[in-house]
């Protein structure tokens, strides 16, 4: 799988993107940073369509599938969740200003942090975008 370079904007249409980069099960690095490329420019789409929503939110998962797999880094104590709880706290947040960043009622905020509710690749979005690093980091 290699995603092509295409300078211009990304297709809006679930099976455009598809036909642009066929998301299957990342194999080496070389296919990761591809998939990563593409989670890049989709995450830098200010509204994204319900198509390239839905084709986010598949390749976050194969990244993160991957790099679960191939790239797992000895911290087998932090989560997702930790590094959001981290965030949070370096930066003075609460569950009601991660809500309010997310988009979302403000009791989904401490419902998130307590791991009931799961990140959307919308959230992860939000989140990459304000903390400024990788979405994979709350994978």
């Amino acid at each position: 799988m290699v995603a092509p370079r295409h300078p211009g904007r990304l297709p809006g249409r679930y099976g455009e993107l598809v036909r642009l980069m066929p998301p299957q099960a990342i194999a080496d690095d070389t296919q990761l940073e591809n998939v990563i490329e593409m989670v890049d420019r989709l995450m830098a789409i200010p509204e994204l369509t319900k198509g390239q929503a839905l084709y986010l939110e598949t390749l976050t998962q194969l990244v993160g599938v991957y790099e679960f797999k191939h790239h797992a880094i000895g911290t087998s104590g932090i989560s997702g969740l930790d590094s959001l709880k981290y965030l949070l706290d370096e930066n003075g947040m609460t569950g009601s200003d991660l809500a309010r960043l997310l988009g979302l009622h403000a009791s989904m905020g401490s419902k998130i942090l307590k791991g009931e509710r799961s990140l959307t690749a919308d959230h992860l979005r939000k989140l990459a975008d304000r903390f400024r690093v990788e979405a994979s980091l709350f994978l």
